[in-house]
């Protein structure tokens, strides 16, 4: 049996924490590692707690989750983060995966989708929720264009990808299942998998979320073709 996907909660609430370990504890592949109540002890309990997945709420006392989230993935070996809000706002989930999330999700999601969430983030896709995804994309693309000091370094790093590969990148910053790709291009899931990790391994992207980032960052894709050519 592979070793268990091992996870930390944060939220200021015992009783939404309690629920999530339930949850979590149910399942053979998981297991809860820690809990804290802010970001800052989420950090401090991070530093000296090896874990795979956290799942980081928004606001908190002390430090919220944004910075704790930048500071978390600061770390040496850090968790990937998925960050949990009751917000389904723009803001919260450009302002996470700026400071390096993996993924957000809604409070209110199902237990089998949050489930989903933390064994999807923790193979290394990203998990943003369908009702954010086009607006997000459509928000955080005008802000990200050029905004970087890496920008001419992300440039020369897309130069490295081949046609198909460029091609998987585009879709998947349309928002863009690896099912959704492979029906796009007419080839198999499997075959989609190894495109992204090229995708991944040649632009030096930690995860999915990260890559799309780096896609809008370049120009390679324009806010404009969202409403055009998304799948749909």
């Amino acid at each position: 049996m592979s070793a268990q996907i091992r996870v930390v909660l944060v939220d200021d609430q015992q009783m939404v924490r309690a629920g999530f370990r339930m949850v979590i504890d149910s399942q053979p592949d998981l297991t809860v590692v820690g809990e804290a109540g802010t970001g800052a002890d989420a950090v401090e309990l991070l530093r000296r707690t090896p874990a795979d997945v956290v799942l980081m709420d928004i606001r908190m006392p002390a430090m919220d989750g944004i910075e704790a989230t930048r500071q978390v993935t600061a770390l040496p070996e850090s968790p990937r983060v998925v960050v949990l809000t009751t917000f389904d706002l723009d803001e919260y989930v450009v302002s996470a995966i700026g400071a390096g999330a993996s993924g957000f999700l809604l409070k209110d999601a199902p237990p089998e989708e949050m489930l989903a969430a933390v064994r999807t983030v923790h193979a290394g896709d990203s998990v943003i929720a369908a009702s954010s995804t086009r607006r997000l994309l459509q928000h955080v693309a005008p802000m990200l264009r050029g905004s970087s000091p890496r920008s001419a370094v992300a440039a020369d790093e897309l130069a490295e990808l081949t046609p198909r590969e460029r091609e998987v990148l585009e879709l998947m910053a349309f928002g863009a299942t690896n099912t959704e790709i492979a029906g796009e291009l007419v080839v198999s899931e499997a075959t989609v998998k190894t495109h992204v990790g090229r995708v991944l391994a040649k632009t030096g992207s930690r995860d999915r979320v990260q890559a799309v980032v780096l896609a809008y960052r370049t120009g390679l894709v324009q806010p404009a073709d969202l409403l055009r050519d998304a799948p749909a």
